[in-house]
């Protein structure tokens, strides 16, 4: 049996090699539906997830990447009036979440996370980039979704 966080890093690599069939994907991934999902993207893969979210789902929203050069509005249909109607019947928790408003939390934050990671609780994954040139590639791809996890532009070698 598949750890939960395999479960997740298949999903996200669904995304960038088979966007074509994500929401099929996705919807078998995820055959009870979704309760809680951190938006970060936008786009095409809220649009995959927005209907599998169940009653009562709670969905922060950190970010919007897919829309951040974005300098028109979407074509095809205007969607708010059916988001509006189940984020109503759904009873649907929306939030916006941005990092500053917990500061205060920071020191919990960094000795809790920081032992979660330590014994394995939490795993992530970055992809380095290497060399300072290699940067505004880098930023590209970024906002064309090629990278997993953080991206890091490496300009020194690691401390030893």
């Amino acid at each position: 049996m598949a750890e939960p966080f395999d479960d997740v890093v298949e999903v996200f690599l669904l995304v960038a090699i088979e966007q074509a069939e994500f929401a099929a994907r996705l919807a078998a991934a995820c055959p009870k539906g979704i309760d809680v999902y951190f938006e970060n993207v936008g786009g095409a893969v809220f649009e995959a997830v927005f209907p599998m979210l169940n009653p009562f789902a709670h969905i922060p929203v950190c970010g919007l990447i897919s829309m951040y050069n974005a300098t028109t509005l979407s074509p095809g249909p205007i969607l708010l009036p059916h988001m509006m109607r189940a984020i109503l019947t759904k009873r649907l928790t929306f939030r916006g979440f941005i990092v500053s408003d917990f500061a205060a939390r920071h020191e919990d934050f960094m000795r809790d996370v920081s032992a979660w990671v330590g014994e394995g609780r939490i795993k992530y994954r970055e992809d380095v980039v290497e060399g300072l040139e290699n940067a505004p590639r880098a930023l590209i791809g970024l906002l064309r979704g090629e990278n997993f996890g953080k991206l890091l532009v490496q300009v020194a070698p690691a401390p030893l």
